[in-house]
């Protein structure tokens, strides 16, 4: 599998939005996640080269979706990992902002 350090945060959020809205378009993916046309496309496209999305055409379907992205396995299995990277990143984060939160309270207590 690809190291989640040649992955950003932007593919996480677009694995996570196609596993919740698989009929999302790109136009609405990259307005649901605050980013522009372009940069949704271009995320989207390199979940696709990497197996990760695969796009299905239900258009056989009296209630067809059109197009529908969806989660490989191995796109569920990127998603896990990414999330778990994630979540450690920004558990180390906040251990680093309460900690220097503390020391600030700390001086703020000496001076009083």
């Amino acid at each position: 599998m690809t190291s989640p350090s040649h992955f950003n945060e932007i593919h996480l959020q677009v694995l996570r939005a196609v596993e919740s809205h698989p009929d999302l378009t790109q136009r609405e993916l990259a307005k649901e996640l605050g980013v522009s046309l372009g940069k949704a496309h271009y995320c989207m496209k390199a979940l696709i080269e990497k197996g990760f999305v695969k796009m299905g055409n239900f258009s056989h379907n009296q209630k067809k979706l059109d197009y529908a992205y969806l989660l490989t396995p191995s796109g569920i299995k990127s998603k896990s990992v990414l999330t778990t990277h994630f979540l450690k990143r920004k558990a180390a984060e906040y251990a680093a902002l309460k900690r220097e939160l503390d020391s600030i309270r700390t001086i703020e207590n000496k001076k009083s």
